[in-house]
């Protein structure tokens, strides 16, 4: 992994632990995920804007953009609240889209199938069985919705979950 994908992964890494507070989809820091898209800050679910915000995040980082071709980083980054959209914004800006089958990176993008996404952090093989991410609006459980999504975790999910993988 390059550095550059290991600060955006290490920025992913050091929200886990993060929790709403105050009502479902709510509390300080998840306003501040959701600020990182086009949709006004509210209780609406932010597994996309969490991305988002690490996305925002990390091109902030002196030669990030650069490393992977971006000129002017804020047009350029994701600014949507939809974890299926991620798949539009990845094939407008020409970023490899990867089927659910592919051997993935750490700072890889996961689609997953029940309308979700989290951040890759750590190297997944052709084949193998599982991934491990980055994952918010999310519980220890494993449930991924509005209702019982709580915060942000880290996760090891199925490897059959997947949709797609959107490389950076």
């Amino acid at each position: 992994m390059n550095d550059y994908k290991s600060i955006f992964v290490g920025i992913a890494e050091a929200e886990i632990g993060t929790r709403e507070h105050g009502g479902n989809n709510r509390g300080e820091r998840i306003a501040a995920y959701q600020s990182a898209t086009w949709l006004d800050p509210d209780a609406w679910p932010w597994c996309a804007a969490f991305v988002c915000w690490c996305i925002k995040e990390w091109l902030k980082v002196p030669g990030a953009a650069e490393s992977i071709g971006v000129g002017n980083a804020e047009k350029w980054r994701p600014q949507t609240p939809s974890a299926f959209d991620f798949l539009r914004w990845a094939k407008e800006k020409d970023l490899r889209v990867l089927d659910e089958a592919a051997e993935v990176h750490a700072g890889d993008l996961v689609v997953f199938d029940f309308s979700h996404i989290g951040i890759v952090i750590e190297d997944a093989l052709k084949g193998s069985q599982f991934l491990i991410c980055v994952e918010a609006n999310t519980n220890g459980t494993g449930s991924r919705d509005s209702a019982s999504g709580d915060g942000v975790w880290r996760k090891k999910r199925a490897r059959t979950l997947a949709r797609n993988f959107i490389r950076l």
